[in-house]
């Protein structure tokens, strides 16, 4: 497992914060149109997910990839999660990651 270059949790809130830098997130794929694919992060923000392919409508994937805008993420590379994913719970740990135990993650 490669730990020099860790992918950082975020959600909606937090993305800004990460641009240039390569992220990790859970996204509700809402339209998918080959190449590109319109999400949903956990807290609710609309995102262009770049480089995601065929994923399945109304779907939760992980999308590990450079984040290039507070509203998009280049992906490297993504796993489905199904149609049953705790979205809020998700959205928590984000909120932890980039709170107060920020060292743990990094």
């Amino acid at each position: 497992m490669d730990t020099s270059s860790p992918a950082i949790f975020v959600n909606g809130e937090s993305l800004q914060m990460y641009v240039g830098k390569k992220v990790r997130s859970v996204v509700q794929v809402i339209k998918s149109d080959g190449g590109d694919m319109i999400g949903k992060s956990t807290d609710e923000h609309q995102w262009t997910i770049k480089g995601l392919s065929s994923a399945p409508l109304m779907s939760y994937v992980e999308v590990i990839g450079v984040a290039e805008s507070n509203q998009s993420i280049c992906a490297e590379l993504w796993t489905d999660f199904g149609k049953t994913f705790d979205a809020y719970s998700y959205n928590q740990l984000c909120q932890l990651a980039n709170g107060e135990f920020k060292a743990l993650f990094l």
